[in-house]
């Protein structure tokens, strides 16, 4: 299976029904692919948009109908347009279930770095210090490490989003819970050891006596 699908197919399985949830830009936007079957999943975008449905089909596209990264979106029956302080009114009034973000770091405090980039200009950090700190759970999706160096490190170098500890970090090698005692390593991948997660970790794992597989089908 392919790592981002994987781990789309697995932060999924966090999300409940009548969850209203921001999907960050880039890999998050593949969880609507895989909600289970039977829940109902009021997908939002900060620029806007509530009852995003999974990117449509080729020609399908709605050249209004974007996400808050400018890529097309479906609409299901009822969703709705607001305008972007109606939309930050949501997050940064606790009112969002769940948000999933990209990062490029995260420490052994649980702390989240993700909106720049070394060597490259960027036009701003957008709604991820908001989602950050307003959401009431922040799941981070992420690949685990980037050209061999690990993601999830002792403590960030980059400029963090928030001081607000994320919830959860689901990578393409484990499930890892940020909590008051240190990162709880949760779940590996299926076919990756405790020991392989941890060598590719630099920060330090609490490594539970049973650590079960993720539980993901093809």
């Amino acid at each position: 299976m392919e790592d981002k699908v994987l781990i789309a197919k697995r932060v999924a399985q966090e999300l409940k029904d009548g969850d209203l949830v921001n999907l960050g830009i880039g890999m998050p936007t593949l969880v609507a692919n895989y909600l289970p079957a039977g829940i109902e999943v009021y997908f939002q975008s900060e620029n806007g948009v509530i009852g995003m449905s999974k990117v449509p089909g080729k020609g399908l596209e709605d050249d209004y109908l974007i996400d808050a990264g400018g890529i097309f979106v479906g609409a299901l029956p009822g969703a709705c347009t607001l305008d972007s302080c109606t939309s930050f009114s949501l997050i940064r009034g606790g009112h969002l279930d769940i948000t999933v973000l990209g990062a490029l770091q995260v420490d052994e405090t649980g702390t989240l770095a993700n909106w720049m980039v070394p060597g490259k200009m960027v036009p701003g950090m957008g709604g991820g210090m908001d989602l950050a700190t307003g959401a009431k759970r922040v799941i981070v999706s992420m690949i685990h490490s980037a050209k061999g160096v690990s993601k999830i490190v002792k403590k960030c170098n980059l400029p963090i989003t928030s001081t607000r500890r994320v919830d959860l970090i689901v990578t393409e090698l484990a499930v890892i819970e940020p909590t008051d005692e240190g990162l709880v390593l949760k779940e590996t991948a299926p076919g990756v050891t405790v020991d392989q997660v941890v060598a590719a970790t630099e920060a330090k794992l609490i490594v539970p006596a049973n650590v079960p597989t993720m539980n993901v089908s093809e």
